[in-house]
C-alpha cells in the first residue's frame, strides 16, 4: 500500500509562496537538490492541481533546465519516470508522458490508488493538499525549511485542519534549510 506524502519547501513562518506570489528564495542549493533527489527517489506517482502541474511540466518539456546541473538532471529523469496524476476540471490534455487526468480528488479516486501502489505517492499543490488533509489521507509530511520568515502568501497548511504529527527525521544544510519528516497520527 502506498503512503501519501505532502512535501514542500516553505518560508521558516509556513509560506510556499509570499505575497507576490514569489518563491525564488526557497530554490534548492545543489546540496539540498541532491537530498531531494533521494527523497524523490521513493515516489512512483505525483498527484497534482492543474496549476502545480502545469508548473512541473518543464521537468520534461524544457531541457535546458535539466542540463542546468547533474542534479537538476537527475531530478528530471526521477520526475519523468514516475507516473503523474493531474485533478482538474479544465484540463483536457497533458504535455508529459505517464500522466492523466481526474476530475475529483475525493476518497472513491485516491483511496484505491494508495490500495494499488507499493512506492509512495505525493500531493503536491497546497490547494489539493488541503482537501487530502481534510479527507485523510495524509501519512506523512515533510517540509523543507527555508531561513526565510516572508510574512504572508499561500500557506502550506489550510485552516481549520488540526493533525498530530510524530518526528520521523530530520537534516540541516550548510544553506540554512532544515528538513523536518512527520508521521501523520492516526
Amino acid at each position: 500500500m502506498g503512503r501519501l506524502v505532502y512535501s514542500y519547501l516553505a518560508s521558516l513562518d509556513g509560506y510556499i509562496a509570499d505575497a507576490a506570489g514569489a518563491f525564488d528564495w526557497a530554490v534548492p542549493d545543489d546540496q539540498v537538490l541532491g537530498f531531494i533527489n533521494e527523497v524523490e527517489r521513493d515516489v512512483s506517482t505525483y498527484l497534482y492541481g492543474r496549476r502545480i502541474y502545469e508548473m512541473m511540466t518543464v521537468w520534461e518539456t524544457d531541457p535546458d533546465l535539466a542540463a542546468h546541473s547533474p542534479k537538476n538532471a537527475e531530478f528530471a529523469d526521477i520526475w519523468q519516470q514516475a507516473d503523474k496524476v493531474v485533478f482538474s476540471r479544465t484540463l483536457d490534455v497533458v504535455p508529459t508522458r505517464r500522466t492523466r487526468i481526474e476530475r475529483e480528488f475525493d476518497l472513491a479516486t485516491v483511496e484505491p490508488l494508495k490500495q494499488s501502489i507499493d512506492g509512495d505517492i505525493a500531493v503536491s499543490g497546497a490547494t489539493l493538499a488541503a482537501e487530502a488533509f481534510r479527507l485523510g489521507l495524509i501519512d506523512e509530511v515533510q517540509v523543507f525549511f527555508a531561513p526565510i520568515v516572508v510574512g504572508g502568501g499561500q500557506r502550506m497548511f489550510p485552516d481549520g485542519v488540526r493533525q498530530r504529527l510524530a518526528l520521523r527525521g530530520q537534516r540541516r544544510f550548510a544553506n540554512g534549510m532544515a528538513w523536518l519528516r512527520y508521521d501523520v497520527l492516526k
